[in-house]
């Protein structure tokens, strides 16, 4: 939470500083007068001692903050456990103190995937949207941003960001507890947006893609990474309820639909850099989640398929270009 406030030296380069401002203030309040679960987990992070890493590694697939040694038996013992207890870590991996945080996701694949094809970060104003606990947010940090500013909604995501952060202490790296559309008009401020896995919760995806482009500079780049129909026919699924046992979701273009909704949102320069199809080894159950994983949602028999008989997931990363 005390991250919050330190964006006032980065955020008040640009005209929009007010705005960020007061809605990180607004933030702020919310998050002292917390209930439920987001007073649940901040009662968590607030208990969680504060230990000082002897190293610290943000380059390597696993983030590394710490080793083992940094700690007694017990100390271990009761990070451990609160690192349980914001369970389930989506992403990652994490090594916290030689605790080694399996994640259901194995992020770093779908990082090395667009790293090789996205601009130098160098310098640049980041936004990510739907940015969980902060793994992709922290692998940018390792290239020098000036600054990284993540939006994560969900509170066991967003504390799960917190207790990184309370180890990491990178200043150049903020998150809000906001969707996307809460965020203040940004005037063209940011030079690369990163939208992952996010596009596919949108009742109106054009809309979300349109209000991006108004937050980028002109020549920025969009990195959006999406569930996909493997074809180019223009074609668009709609689930007739649930998409591998997801509710939330509405929309899955294919490759060519995509292009469309992209230019239609004023985009330019638009090129798909990676396909590919969700396999077991890169999203699979670990002692770190308490809930099904991909395979669950396959059908036993043939995994091309999900339970309702839709194409398995299969995820694009595309490349584009503000105007």
């Amino acid at each position: 939470m005390e991250k919050l406030l330190q964006q006032h030296n980065l955020l008040r380069i640009n005209h929009c500083y007010n705005e960020f401002e007061k809605l990180i203030k607004e933030k702020r309040a919310f998050l002292e007068q917390a209930k439920g679960n987001f007073l649940k987990y901040k009662k968590i992070l607030e208990s969680m001692p504060g230990f000082t890493p002897s190293n610290i590694d943000l380059k390597s697939r696993v983030i590394t903050i710490g080793d083992g040694s940094d700690l007694t038996q017990d100390q271990s013992f009761l990070l451990n456990e609160k690192l349980e207890q914001l369970c389930p870590w989506r992403k990652g991996p994490f090594k916290l103190f030689g605790i080694e945080i399996d994640s259901e996701w194995q992020s770093w694949m779908k990082w090395e995937r667009l790293k090789k094809h996205i601009s130098d970060l160098k310098g640049r104003k980041i936004l990510d949207i739907g940015s969980s606990n902060g793994y992709y947010m922290f692998k940018i940090a390792a290239e020098n941003p000036l600054m990284v500013l993540g939006l994560e909604p969900q509170g066991s995501f967003y504390f799960q960001y917190l207790v990184i952060q309370k180890f990491l202490k990178q200043d150049n790296v903020f998150c809000l507890p906001v969707p996307h559309d809460q965020l203040p008009d940004t005037d063209k401020y940011f030079d690369t947006v990163f939208c992952m896995g996010v596009l596919y919760h949108r009742k109106s995806p054009v809309q979300m893609l349109k209000d991006i482009c108004g937050s980028m500079r002109p020549g920025g780049e969009l990195v959006l990474e999406n569930l996909i129909l493997d074809s180019k026919q223009n074609l668009c699924l709609f689930p007739k309820d649930r998409y591998a046992k997801m509710r939330n979701v509405f929309f899955i273009p294919d490759l060519l639909a995509m292009e469309s909704w992209l230019l239609r949102a004023g985009f330019t320069n638009i090129r798909c850099v990676d396909v590919t199809k969700t396999s077991i080894k890169e999203q699979r159950k670990t002692r770190w989640i308490q809930t099904e994983s991909l395979v669950d949602f396959l059908e036993p028999d043939n995994h091309d398929k999900t339970v309702e008989g839709y194409p398995a997931p299969v995820r694009a990363i595309f490349l584009a270009n503000a105007t």
